[in-house]
């Protein structure tokens, strides 16, 4: 079966996310065990498939050890096979699929899928939509367990609603589908976390980059990601900007 990348990417996350579903409504598994099942489920599905579609591509994937082989390659699969187990395993709407594809280096395609939800979707970057208007009072998306400093006291400077929320998947989508405008995290997070929402949020015409203005790289050694901001392109000079004001300064 051949399939284009953007294709690839939305079938194996729609494929992935109804696997996930049909282990959590098994009822074979405590609350405690069913986040590992769901996890190792995804991920062999997903390895599997990704080596069999695109056999020449890197690969990389929060539930596989990395033996380091992606770092010579342009392309590289970056998944994430359950974006946020926790909401996940409490059968919450706001945990994801990630399937995201590197090519030297950027976010490029990828697709995002939210099983979750009423009949669950698919958000991916051949398909971009038009995103609503933002409110006269904007909102902000905050972890639900762990709000970032940064994003509140920004959230405070904007007179933002705060919207908690769990995966980061879901978070950056709920820009895309109008719940809220600004996403902002600086808890740190790695490039499953991110790789194939911010190549959603690219084609659907969000400003996604670091704190600091400068943009998100992968396919790097390290995989850690410490920050990153997607938001509505005409707000993020201003939510920038304030990070700047925000951030000590030295003696």
């Amino acid at each position: 079966m051949s399939m284009t990348d953007a294709d690839l990417a939305a079938h194996l996350a729609d494929i992935a996310g109804r696997l996930l579903l049909t282990v959590r409504d098994s009822g074979l598994f405590s609350a405690g065990a069913l986040g590992k099942a769901g996890d190792q489920t995804a991920n062999q599905f997903l390895v599997h498939a990704l080596r069999e579609q695109r056999p020449e591509d890197g690969l990389l994937s929060e539930e596989m050890k990395c033996d380091g082989s992606r770092l010579g390659k342009s392309r590289v699969w970056i998944v994430d096979p359950v974006d946020g187990t926790r909401e996940y395993g409490e059968e919450r709407a706001d945990w994801a699929v990630h399937v995201g594809l590197s090519v030297d280096g950027g976010a490029t395609v990828g697709a995002v899928a939210l099983p979750g939800l009423d009949g669950g979707i698919v958000l991916r970057t051949d398909q971009p939509h038009t995103i609503p208007p933002a409110p006269e009072k904007l909102r902000m998306v905050i972890s639900r367990t762990r709000p970032a400093a940064e994003a509140v006291a920004v959230a405070e400077r904007l007179d933002a609603e705060l919207v908690p929320m769990g995966s980061a998947g879901a978070k950056a989508m709920a820009v895309i589908l109008g719940q809220a405008d600004i996403y902002l995290h600086s808890g740190g997070q790695y490039e499953w976390d991110s790789c194939a929402p911010v190549a959603v949020a690219l084609a659907h015409g969000l400003h996604c980059s670091r704190l600091d203005g400068s943009p998100l790289l992968y396919n790097r050694e390290d995989v850690y990601l410490p920050d990153l901001l997607i938001c509505r392109k005409d707000h993020a000079r201003q939510v920038l900007d304030l990070i700047a004001d925000l951030a000590p300064t030295g003696n």
